[in-house]
């Protein structure tokens, strides 16, 4: 079973809800979790449910065990970034260090990277059928929750008017949608990314092209965080095996490179720069 998640406190969730109830044929269950309906639909031979939290989604760390039998969960969530940038976005959840915003600390979620390759190609799809001014991006891992499930954020940014905006909602509930549609479809090379901004265009790029399949990607500000015991989680919190870490090299503080180059070579993780 695939979940499928909203969240009441979150209206851009609760938009491309709507959206996704209003275009795939998902009907109402008999059971309700945490007083809101349960939907259920088979789509591409998948079952999925669909579920809506009372809370944030970051506060979501307890899912998995009302669900015990989900193998891939897809929250559709808002994005909020100081730019206010009109953004597409996907991204695993789980924190490099402290537990800011939800999850714990030190703790990343399963990275499923094909799913999200899916949802990245798909969020550009749509961004030119509809016409759409949003920019699409990875974003790196970060926030709650850190769960033993594979997990990925689809989410609709960056401020109040874009979460507002059905037409986005819609993007983004189709993006979800074929992600959990097309799960076996892949065949480019899962890899770790460390380095670069926020939002890595140059790892965007590569995984829209299909060069390499990213999973957990670790940004500028976190590479101070990484050890080898680090790198081991991410490989191994990763759905299918990690071949290799692409390196945004100069998006890696000078001070932390030597620390990232140890920690590949005492896992015995083959690197790329870029």
């Amino acid at each position: 079973m695939i979940l499928l998640v909203a969240s009441n406190k979150d209206v851009a969730s609760l938009n491309i809800k709507e959206q996704i109830l209003s275009h795939y044929p998902f009907h109402k269950i008999t059971k309700v979790f945490q007083r809101s309906p349960i939907y259920a639909a088979e789509i591409n031979g998948k079952t999925l449910n669909f579920v809506t939290l009372k809370d944030e989604s970051v506060q979501a760390q307890d899912l998995p065990k009302k669900f015990p039998t989900a193998k891939l969960i897809v929250f559709i969530s808002r994005h909020t970034s100081q730019s206010g940038k009109p953004t597409l976005s996907v991204h695993v959840p789980g924190n490099f260090g402290a537990a800011e915003l939800g999850g714990l600390p030190r703790k990343v979620s399963i990275s499923p990277a094909y799913p999200m390759q899916n949802a990245l190609k798909a969020l550009i799809f749509y961004k030119e059928k509809l016409n759409l001014n949003y920019e699409v991006s990875f974003e790196c891992t970060h926030h709650g929750p850190s769960l033993d499930v594979p997990a990925m954020f689809v989410e609709l940014g960056s401020s109040t008017a874009h979460w507002g905006d059905l037409k986005a909602a819609e993007a983004v509930a189709h993006s979800a949608i074929y992600s959990i549609a097309t799960l076996e479809t892949n065949t480019s090379p899962i890899v770790l990314g460390i380095g670069g901004t926020h939002y890595n265009q140059r790892f965007t790029v590569m995984d829209l092209v299909g060069e390499f399949a990213f999973g957990h990607m670790i940004p500028k500000y976190a590479t101070h965080l990484v050890n080898a015991e680090m790198i081991s989680q991410c490989i191994e919190k990763t759905l299918g095996k990690v071949q290799l870490a692409v390196l945004d090299w100069k998006g890696i503080k000078s001070e932390d490179k030597q620390n990232v180059i140890s920690a590949l070579e005492t896992v015995g993780l083959h690197f790329k720069k870029v």
